[in-house]
């Protein structure tokens, strides 16, 4: 089995990091970012050999108070302490489902603890280990932004029309715009039902979607799954006058897609896909809806992050797989399915972990379990009584699509 995970060696170079490196490494805060800001306290070393030990004995120490949730993209070394693992919204779920657990300990970004926040009662405290793990998707669309776009609706006549659906990877403020405006959140799984939902709240031939804030899973589920032409979509720049669109366009459009990406699943190519299959003959390709509409074109296969952990586990041995998504969870799949004979590989060549899912690493891990353990509640994260009413609306209406 190739190696998925071997980088190659970074040189000391005279370069400044850029602000936003800084962010990533810990060293600079931004409080207006989606990101957050960086963790208060001392942190343990990384290097102490104990590490491991102390989590188990401030998570032990604290028993059923404390329930520990795990995205699929956490370092190993992080998700050995997960009670339960998952994609986002299944993460927020099981902490609903767990009301008895005075804590919530998310080792996940930050989006995802504001809807564990929403879903679950005021009495728990939902926790992020690193306040500074954030989601760059996430960023890409700021509650002022939205209101701006939606002017831009209004203005050119179309908003009555429009019916918002939101990706669960954006911030309480847009699950609350969503809410508001009649929308819902949709997860990679069930996009193209809530897609269908939206479409169905307005009359057939006038209906139209603002898809916020990845426009790779719009328009990929527009197209591929409810038989839309890329014609039929349209891309909202928030940094050009009026969204860079007329008011023709708006109204021509079917699907109004929010110029936002995720940074790791951006990064995949046709080339990658091209380059991978002369490689390995037999490869067959699986790529997150994420990833931009060429790639998704090219692969053989599409999914979810839970679609691609259940077609791993379905698939024959011997099968050669080239996975299109975060490298932790791919490493993680390749080792666990390498005794059965299947051989799983990253689709790109280029190392790429999602450097802010990457920020809860052990040491922050065990900060916040041993000051919790301490009764010292840190890094809470909170959503305010008005947005969070909102967001929970436009949630629970994602539930309630059949």
């Amino acid at each position: 089995m190739r190696d998925v995970t071997t980088a190659h060696p970074v040189q000391d170079l005279d370069v400044q990091p850029t602000p936003l490196a800084l962010l990533l490494l810990g060293r600079e805060a931004d409080p207006k970012s989606e990101r957050g800001v960086e963790c208060p306290g001392d942190l343990p070393s990384p290097s102490d050999p104990d590490l491991v030990e102390r989590a188990r004995a401030a998570k032990e120490k604290l028993g059923d108070k404390v329930f520990v949730l795990g995205h699929h993209y956490q370092r190993d070394e992080v998700i050995q302490f997960a009670d339960v693992t998952g994609d986002s919204f299944k993460l927020a779920r099981d902490a609903a489902a767990r009301p008895e657990a005075e804590y919530i300990v998310f080792c996940g970004v930050h989006f995802m603890a504001e809807s564990a926040d929403i879903l679950t009662t005021d009495e728990q405290k939902v926790v992020l280990p690193d306040l500074a793990a954030g989601c760059s998707m996430a960023d890409m669309a700021t509650a002022e932004q939205v209101a701006e776009c939606w002017d831009v609706l209004t203005e050119a006549g179309v908003a009555e029309q429009v019916v918002p659906v939101s990706y669960m990877n954006s911030s309480a403020d847009i699950k609350a715009f969503t809410g508001r405006h009649g929308g819902t959140i949709c997860t990679s799984s069930n996009a193209k039902r809530a897609l269908e939902w939206a479409f169905e709240q307005r009359e057939p031939s006038a209906g139209k979607v603002l898809f916020l804030p990845d426009q790779h899973l719009g328009r990929n589920t527009a197209v591929r799954d409810l038989g839309m032409t890329l014609e039929d979509c349209v891309l909202y720049n928030p940094h050009k006058p009026n969204g860079g669109l007329t008011a023709e366009e708006l109204r021509n459009a079917k699907m109004i897609l929010w110029r936002g990406h995720c940074s790791v699943h951006g990064r995949f190519s046709v080339d990658s896909v091209n380059d991978v299959r002369e490689r390995i003959p037999g490869v067959n390709v699986l790529v997150h809806p994420e990833c931009k509409h060429e790639v998704v074109a090219a692969a053989d296969y599409v999914g979810s992050t839970e679609y691609i952990i259940k077609a791993l586990e379905a698939a024959p041995a011997g099968s050669k797989w080239a996975i299109g998504t975060e490298l932790n969870l791919v490493r993680r799949l390749a080792n666990r399915f390498a005794a059965e004979d299947k051989e799983v590989v990253f689709l790109d060549k280029t190392v790429c972990f999602c450097s802010t899912m990457n920020r809860i690493d052990l040491p922050h891990l065990v900060w916040a379990l041993e000051s919790l353990a301490e009764g010292n509640l840190v890094n809470r994260i909170e959503v305010d009584p008005e947005t969070e009413k909102y967001a929970k609306l436009a949630l629970e209406r994602m539930l309630a699509i059949p």
